[in-house]
């Protein structure tokens, strides 16, 4: 297990109480009791850290090395019914789009998603979790199968955000990215957006747009990272975490300004600390959304996404 830097107060108890197991297992010595005060000490640092956390270490959360990824949830949500589509018919396969045809018990869903890497050979595969024009394309192409065949559509927003590489803007990803937006508005099938990480620009909002917006917990959603912010507004990286206040990216911030529809609660330490907890609460929320989008014709769909977002940003002095 990895720890932030305001983690290390549980690292150390973690490790106190490690250390007190093993004494009792090596030895005569009871230390039940020493380990009970220690688990209980540990379970109450957890509650204070993780209840308190700045929208800055909220980003560093939804950073955190251990947390799980667009194919980790498809996986657990899926099992082995899951097929991955590649290619978007024009270009190549960007592999840090992830798209596949999968089931959440007897109901076939798309799914969409960034995916980023676990280490250095796969982060570079991935390219970070930054999608090129063609990543982009390929989604447009699942989504119009998935509309063509009557199946609802999961995407899963995971992503620093698009790569803004020469190569990508030779290839049109600013107008990959938008008729995408413009595709996802009319789209005649029920899209759910979850939102598991990194949340930044138009690299999210390129399949972002959806019937209900889902958000985890420590998870943060932006038009620009709080780095970059603090670069461009200080000229250095140092006032991030007063650009991650001003910003307003959580998930909180986001909700209470209506830009997403549903908060998933995580286990106390983040969705890396229970994954399997985390997999069934993200089901959960993701099959009681389609339930009440199901009901709803293609046309009654159609109106009330765009009405819903015709909303946003509506300000009243």
């Amino acid at each position: 297990m990895e720890y932030l830097d305001f983690e290390l107060p549980i690292k150390e108890l973690e490790e106190q109480l490690d250390k007190c197991q093993i004494i009792g297992k090596e030895s005569d010595v009871d230390v039940s009791e020493t380990c009970k005060q220690i688990e209980k000490k540990l379970m109450e640092t957890k509650l204070d850290i993780y209840k308190n956390l700045t929208p800055w270490q909220r980003v560093q959360m939804s950073r955190h090395p251990n947390r799980p990824y667009t194919l980790d949830y498809i996986k657990a949500l899926c099992g082995d019914s899951f097929l991955e589509l590649h290619g978007d018919r024009n270009v190549k396969d960007d592999k840090a789009m992830i798209g596949g045809l999968g089931k959440i018990g007897d109901q076939s869903f798309m799914f969409i998603g960034q995916q980023k890497g676990y280490n250095t050979k796969t982060r570079q595969l991935r390219n970070f979790g930054m999608s090129n024009p063609e990543g982009y394309r390929k989604a447009l192409r699942l989504m119009k199968s998935a509309e063509k065949f009557g199946i609802p559509v999961v995407t899963l927003v995971d992503t620093p955000g698009a790569y803004p590489g020469l190569e990508a803007e030779e290839r049109g990803q600013g107008e990959a990215i938008a008729r995408n937006i413009l595709e996802m508005t009319r789209l005649k099938v029920p899209i759910i957006t979850v939102i598991i990480g990194e949340g930044a620009s138009g690299g999210a909002l390129g399949i972002g747009v959806g019937d209900r917006v889902l958000m985890l917990e420590n998870t943060w959603y932006s038009v620009i990272s709080p780095e970059s912010c603090s670069s461009i507004l200080w000229r250095s990286w140092e006032y991030k975490e007063q650009a991650a206040e001003a910003l307003k990216l959580t998930a909180a911030d986001m909700k209470k300004q209506k830009l997403v529809d549903e908060i998933v609660k995580e286990p106390v330490g983040g969705a890396h600390s229970d994954r399997t907890a985390t997999f069934e609460t993200v089901k959960d929320a993701i099959l009681k959304a389609f339930g009440e989008l199901n009901k709803l014709s293609a046309k009654d769909l159609v109106n009330k996404r765009m009405d819903k977002y015709a909303q946003m940003g509506v300000f009243k002095d």
